[in-house]
């Protein structure tokens, strides 16, 4: 079976809720989506680091619990793992204060091999940073070369807004060397000031990425390619935290190329009908997770999905 890797940080996200801390759970925007594929049972890898601590251990025993092979996970004495708060309001929504030292991988830890038509996931800011890019480029590189899809997850946010300039190179060589890009109209208002998913792709993605999908929380979701433009509706739900919303998106979507045979050639050709089966797979992922206080799906939920 195809497989997908993930590579990207790790963090552990403590929640509030009236001030009150009410779940504390292993995070990191690809480490959500990768959690949730391990439980379909889609062979799944996680490419990464943290520290050789508690937090650190514990995230590596919960890779391997949910099916995930840590065999390219790192624990690194003298390093603190990450934590996070993330305070909910009454909509469920986040605001993040973070406890994390700069990411820093390095090219020297080891990477698995990627094959014709596997997945690569990856995104936010461990995608351009210094620290990490070269080897994130590596894992790139290999996906490209061996005819991989590759799926970039944007995740732009508002604090590194003031790096923008400097990171803009290595945001677009991300989207050049991408399949599928997807961000949401948050991540390029802050940008490029524009939220219609149809001026972002013509004016910054299609020159460099043919496939892009443009998410707006409970709002509609957009694909747009070089022969159509898509708009999907989003199903609403009763909303306990949307900290994993986008994450299992992903997850979804990626679960649906893997479980529908979409490969990178059929992806090209893909009927509306099956752009609506990926992206109601993804809707559906990231619905469950809205309702729980956790950033993937539930095992329960995992094992009502066939492949």
């Amino acid at each position: 079976m195809r497989k997908v890797v993930g590579i990207g940080e790790t963090i552990l996200d403590i929640l509030f809720k009236n001030n009150q801390p009410v779940a504390a759970v292993p995070g990191g925007s690809c480490f959500n989506s990768i959690i949730s594929l391990g439980r379909t049972g889609i062979p799944t890898v996680f490419v990464g680091y943290t520290g050789d601590d508690k937090v650190g251990r514990d995230t590596a025993s919960f890779l391997r619990d949910n099916g995930v092979s840590s065999e390219f996970f790192c624990l690194r004495q003298n390093e603190k793992s990450a934590v996070s708060l993330a305070f909910l309001d009454e909509n469920g929504d986040a605001d993040y204060m973070f406890y994390k030292s700069m990411p820093m991988a390095g090219e020297e830890l080891p990477l698995p091999e990627m094959n014709s038509n596997d997945v690569m996931l990856f995104g936010s800011f461990y995608a351009a940073s210094e620290g990490t890019r070269p080897q994130v480029s590596k894992l790139l590189n290999a996906a490209n070369a061996s005819g991989s899809i590759v799926y970039y997850d944007l995740n732009f946010r508002k604090s590194h807004a003031h790096e923008l300039e400097e990171l803009m190179p290595t945001l677009i060589d991300n989207f050049r060397k991408s399949t599928i890009v997807r961000g949401s109209a948050d991540d390029f208002e802050v940008m490029y000031g524009e939220r219609d998913a149809r001026t972002i792709y013509r004016k910054h993605i299609k020159e460099y990425c043919d496939i892009f999908i443009c998410t707006s929380g409970p709002g509609q979701i957009t694909v747009c390619t070089p022969e159509k433009t898509m708009d999907f509706s989003v199903p609403q739900v009763k909303t306990v935290s949307t900290v994993g919303a986008g994450d299992n998106f992903n997850a979804g979507f990626v679960f649906s190329l893997i479980r529908d045979n979409v490969d990178s050639e059929a992806l090209r050709g893909l009927s509306e009908e099956g752009w609506t089966r990926l992206v109601e797979t993804g809707c559906a992922f990231a619905s469950q997770v809205c309702q729980s206080q956790h950033n993937s799906i539930s095992k329960e939920f995992a094992a009502t999905q066939s492949l």
